[in-house]
């Protein structure tokens, strides 16, 4: 119903390259990270432009192709690169592709396809993370320049970007209609990466706090209309949401069926513990939720490829599919006992990926409040 063969030969095509090129390092990138060329051969094999245009220098493929990467990226069990990925793909890049000029497209959307530039999206602040309007990073106008002022925090990418796309205040006192998106390059005098993060998961991506101080960007660099940055930041939101919902039910589906190979092989008083009437339900309960989720998740997806914008739909395929994803994860090492818990087996470092994606892109309560209001609650 949603994917064609073409979408399933991309699938293979990038399978084998996750198994040859990806897999075999991921427990050292664990410890020190994923290098930066990792981006620059996606960009080489045409995954960082699958959905877009080939003027670009993209595929132009539509956004089931997208998915599919997003699938792949969680089958071979890294949620850092899988993050790192989409934040390039799905995160960052979109709104200059929407919003932006068309030498704004050449100079930073194409380079970043090709994997020669690495973006970050810095929205949240030490002070402003759910309540985006309460952003204090202020860009003020000073002739053909923006003087930016503020601190951003769990910035993905942030450390090793080429350039962030920054949400700013244009002022303080015109609240949603004084945002604005300005893309600073790396580099920029006043950008500076004051420190880079440990964290409970995602440990293969780095993620940053950026400092702003003084920092002066040409007005050329702003995306999008002065004034206009918060409803496209809304926009890309939506797209943000919607990716990691997909991620995260096809991690949650990855789990499951080792969990399920796990039980099916175990032995425990004289039978394999999969035959356990408590070990059954809890599969069943596993499978039977990530089934139902995974198609609303596609049914959602296919509304967004056609240009819809179900906000409604897509904060409850948030909502859902990450809380499944934990809840998938912490059963599953349950089910294996004491091995569940150690490093050596995969569901371990699941359920450490799965936590933040009920996190970032909107929390479960603030996906929760954007339902209630769809409702006219």
């Amino acid at each position: 119903m949603y994917f064609t063969d073409a979408h399933e030969e991309l699938r293979v095509h990038i399978r084998k390259f996750l198994e040859k090129e990806v897999k075999p390092h991921l427990e050292e990138w664990e410890e020190k990270t994923f290098p930066d060329s990792i981006f620059r051969r996606f960009g080489e094999l045409g995954f960082l432009g699958l959905r877009y245009p080939a003027e670009y220098g993209g595929q132009g493929g539509d956004y089931f192709s997208a998915v599919v990467l997003s699938e792949e990226l969680a089958r071979v069990a890294s949620g850092g690169l899988g993050m790192a990925v989409a934040v390039q793909t799905e995160m960052a890049t979109p709104p200059v592709f929407k919003f932006g000029t068309e030498e704004q497209k050449r100079k930073w959307l194409a380079p970043a396809i090709r994997g020669e530039q690495i973006a970050a999206l810095a929205i949240t602040e030490p002070d402003a993370g759910s309540d985006v309007a309460a952003i204090t990073t202020v860009a003020r106008r000073d002739g053909d320049h923006f003087v930016v002022n503020g601190r951003k925090i769990f910035i993905t990418n942030g450390a090793r970007c080429h350039w962030a796309l920054v949400v700013a205040k244009g002022d303080r006192e015109r609240g949603h209609s004084g945002f604005n998106l300005l893309l600073i390059e790396k580099g920029t005098p006043g950008f500076q990466v004051t420190r880079t993060l440990q964290k409970l998961g995602m440990h293969s991506s780095d993620t940053a706090e950026l400092l702003f101080e003084d920092c002066r960007v040409p007005a050329a660099n702003l995306i999008g209309e002065e004034g206009e940055g918060f409803k496209n930041l809304m926009w890309e939101l939506q797209g943000e949401r919607m990716i990691t919902a997909a991620g995260a039910i096809a991690g949650a589906a990855r789990v499951f069926e080792y969990t399920m190979d796990y039980a099916r092989n175990r032995q425990a008083f004289g039978q394999p513990i999969s035959q356990f009437q408590v070990i059954k339900h809890k599969l069943v309960d596993m499978g039977t939720k990530i089934a139902a989720i995974q198609a609303f998740v596609y049914q959602t997806a296919k509304r967004w490829d056609e240009g819809e914008y179900p906000v409604r739909e897509v904060s409850q395929a948030k909502l859902l599919a990450t809380q499944v994803a934990c809840e998938v994860a912490d059963e599953a090492i349950q089910i294996l006992g004491g091995h569940g818990y150690m490093r050596e087996f995969p569901v371990e470092r699941a359920w450490r990926d799965a936590r933040l994606a009920r996190i970032g892109a909107g929390t479960d309560e603030i996906m929760k409040e954007i339902i209630a209001k769809t409702y006219g609650l």
